[in-house]
């Protein structure tokens, strides 16, 4: 299986310094600062990038479980909130809230609210984040005719 790569720098203090992280394949090219991790300056986070990686994992972890118990998903959508929080000295990710809305013809609600929660237990990102609490909202869609 490959191993991927990514780097970052930051230079400068805290409050006033910046960073910079890029992934091997160029895809993500990014800069942040405290403003735009911990305020609401514009720019992106470590937060943003590990909301990207939940969401995209669980997507398709999700699609790839349904399948393979015979009700193939034609869509599956979700949303990703990672929180960062002041805890005692320091600061930690403390949630990710997932919102995942899924059209998947052929299976009843109870099958997949099970198949959502075995991913949010299996998938290989939210098992890299077991000390978060990942909370999960999951509706089943009626496709559109």
């Amino acid at each position: 299986m490959p191993t991927r790569n990514a780097s970052a720098t930051w230079e400068g203090g805290l409050r006033e310094g910046k960073g910079s992280f890029r992934g091997e394949s160029g895809a993500i090219d990014a800069s942040y600062s405290f403003g735009s991790r911990f305020g609401d300056s514009g720019g992106t986070n470590p937060e943003e990038l590990l909301a990207a990686a939940e969401a995209a994992c669980f997507s398709m972890a999700l699609a790839v479980g349904l399948e393979q118990a015979g009700t193939p998903a034609t869509r599956v959508h979700t949303d990703a909130a990672c929180t960062v929080e002041k805890v005692e000295d320091g600061f930690k990710i403390t949630t990710i809230k997932l919102r995942v809305r899924a059209q998947v013809p052929g299976i009843d609600d109870a099958a997949f609210q099970q198949a959502a929660e075995a991913t949010k237990k299996g998938c290989p990102v939210s098992k890299a984040l077991s000390g978060v609490d990942i909370q999960m909202e999951a509706v089943l869609e009626q496709a559109n005719s």
